[in-house]
């Protein structure tokens, strides 16, 4: 908790994943907040051969890193893919926030995920139905696309909102030209950063103000090459 009041958002690395040959990052976010530590999605505590054979992952689970779970008071899953709830377990009693339509997806739909940690024991989760205030300046947004019931985690910071989005964009590519309804949603919210489960550093806008560098300076180029 900060003393100061400010609220923080800081991504920690939790596995990574084997994808055609690249190495894509898996990390949750934790939310510092005057009111309490909320937490954003849970990565991996342990294999699974499903998981195993479709990204050969390497773990850094929460519980064998000097990580405080103890200290967290709220867990928010974005969505319940099996790298995004495989650590809801070690938060059992604590309220965990999801999207209706994603927890009863997640418990239905075949080949969703891996249904046991979903529904490991004592969890308590909140279904929540489109947008929800979590926290004074933390409210929950619905937004579909990587799957129906996903959702990100909108932090008011005094400025322009930073946004936790899951997998709601994978690649930075997603959010600079947004192609799903989740997508568009965040680029809507005119954020100032964006962190993805997927990606270390946050993905940041291009602001009006580079466009219009880039504009002048090819005007410029073209200037020269005509006077040339």
């Amino acid at each position: 908790m900060n003393a100061d009041g400010a609220i923080t958002v800081t991504p920690v690395l939790v596995a990574e994943l084997f994808v055609e040959g690249e190495v894509m990052p898996v990390c949750v976010h934790v939310i510092d907040h005057p009111d309490g530590r909320v937490l954003v999605d849970t990565g991996m505590t342990e294999l699974h051969p499903a998981v195993v054979a479709a990204f050969d992952p390497r773990l850094y689970p929460l519980s064998e890193q000097d990580f405080d779970a103890a200290g967290i008071n709220i867990v928010v899953n974005t969505h319940l893919h099996a790298d995004h709830c495989g650590g809801n377990h070690l938060f059992a009693g604590r309220p965990i926030y999801v999207q209706r339509r994603e927890l009863d997806d997640a418990r239905s739909e075949d080949d969703y995920t891996i249904r046991e940690w979903v529904d490991a024991p004592d969890l308590q989760y909140v279904p929540v139905d489109g947008e929800l205030e979590l926290l004074p300046g933390v409210r929950l947004v619905p937004t579909p696309g990587h799957t129906p019931g996903s959702q990100v985690v909108v932090v008011e910071t005094g400025g322009r909102p930073v946004v936790i989005c899951g997998d709601t964009a994978v690649w930075f590519g997603e959010l600079d030209e947004p192609r799903t309804e989740g997508q568009r949603r965040i680029r809507a919210l005119d954020p100032e950063k964006v962190w993805l489960a997927h990606a270390q550093e946050p993905w940041r806008p291009r602001t009006a103000h580079a466009e219009d560098h880039r504009q002048a300076e090819r005007r410029d180029s073209h200037d020269r090459s005509t006077n040339a």
